[in-house]
């Protein structure tokens, strides 16, 4: 088994390499070019937002009419049905509204009038990019995840004040999970079909939990910030079990931290959440049998073809060049040792069997039979 230094090795390794990877990502020229796209779409207030939600509430990327057609090359389908905000009407002042209005400024909103949107599904054109293309959900699952989600989820319902429930994906509006940090509680999109991402995304919420709760160190973090640091220690957990998740995971933080100085301080604080949840993940997979080597009784072993053995010490030999962690690497070897041990033992026989099937062919002389002539 690894020693404790070789463990603490790992933890930071995973946590540099998740920075080195969103660094490069950010400094790719198609990310730069997200980030264009981003800074032609108008910011809106809290009001217009709560507004477009209730038109429109998967409206993604908002433009107006002529926007879509100089920006972005794209135009509103026939018979798109507008979305209303409103735009504030402002009024040069005269010297008679200033003293009505008890004011020194030359100009005031004097009323609102309502503009018309449209959602980008709402037009045909040139691609635009978004989130989307840099955060691809599609994880590569993974045999054992699904009783360590239940696992984990079941260890924070009994063993800890959070409470960790589920709903459908269609009452999260587009999240996959959220943490609500007045009522402790987290809840996930139960019928998310991907059970690598639910995983995921309970680490994710979690390490909100740990790290942006109430009375959590860097609750006042801005969104941006928060978001950074809940991902990366997803990946990190995530890459512990040998799940890579870096499709969705290295994305969606590129996405929010878009300021590297942002990436280096946001993840500069990660270190000590990752490695409490890596030890929690540890402790459960034990408790599952997961960290088991999955070794063959020695009768199926010696059940195997010659060629399925061969197959078998290929394999693993592979698996451990590829294995993401310390553990899965001790297991492999396991494994491996057990499947060499079978091979040497069944040519041993084979040879013995030879040798006595044939006794004329003269056999090499042993070491101590040599040095005796000497």
């Amino acid at each position: 088994m690894p020693s404790k230094a070789d463990v603490k090795a790992w933890k930071a390794q995973l946590v540099a390499q998740a920075e080195q990877q969103i660094l490069k990502l950010t400094d790719s020229d198609r990310f730069k070019q997200y980030l264009n796209t981003l800074a032609k779409f108008h910011q809106y207030s809290a009001r217009n937002i709560d507004l477009i939600y209730a038109q429109n509430p998967q409206a993604t990327q908002v433009a107006g009419f002529k926007q879509w057609q100089t920006d972005f090359n794209r135009t509103v389908n026939k018979g798109a049905k507008a979305i209303r905000i409103a735009a504030p009407i402002i009024k040069k002042l005269t010297p008679a509204d200033q003293k009505r209005l008890d004011t020194t400024d030359e100009r005031a909103i004097v009323g609102y009038r309502y503009l018309p949107i449209f959602d980008i599904s709402q037009t045909s054109g040139d691609p635009v990019l978004s989130a989307k293309d840099f955060v691809k959900e599609n994880l590569a699952d993974h045999q054992n995840v699904t009783s360590l989600y239940n696992a984990f989820k079941d260890y924070l319902n009994q063993q800890t004040d959070l409470q960790v429930s589920e709903a459908p994906l269609a009452k999260l509006n587009g999240a996959k999970g959220y943490f609500q940090p007045c009522t402790n509680r987290i809840v996930i999109g139960g019928d998310e079909p991907d059970n690598a991402l639910k995983l995921k995304t309970l680490y994710h919420e979690y390490a909100h939990s740990q790290l942006h709760g109430l009375k959590a160190a860097f609750k006042d973090r801005p969104r941006a910030y928060q978001e950074t640091q809940a991902e990366a220690v997803a990946y990190v957990a995530m890459q512990n079990i040998g799940v890579d998740t870096s499709n969705y995971s290295l994305g969606y933080v590129a996405t929010w931290a878009k300021d590297k100085a942002v990436i280096h301080s946001a993840l500069s604080e990660i270190q000590q959440v990752s490695n409490k949840v890596i030890a929690l993940s540890d402790g459960l997979t034990k408790q599952l049998g997961l960290q088991e080597a999955q070794k063959d009784p020695e009768h199926d072993l010696k059940k195997r073809s010659a060629q399925e053995l061969n197959q078998s010490y290929q394999g693993l030999q592979q698996q451990i060049q590829q294995a993401t962690s310390p553990q899965q690497k001790a297991q492999f070897k396991n494994q491996l040792n057990d499947v060499r041990q079978e091979i040497s033992d069944r040519t041993q026989k084979q040879l013995k069997i030879f040798a006595e099937q044939n006794p004329e062919i003269k056999q090499p002389e042993s070491e101590l039979d040599q040095s005796l002539k000497r």
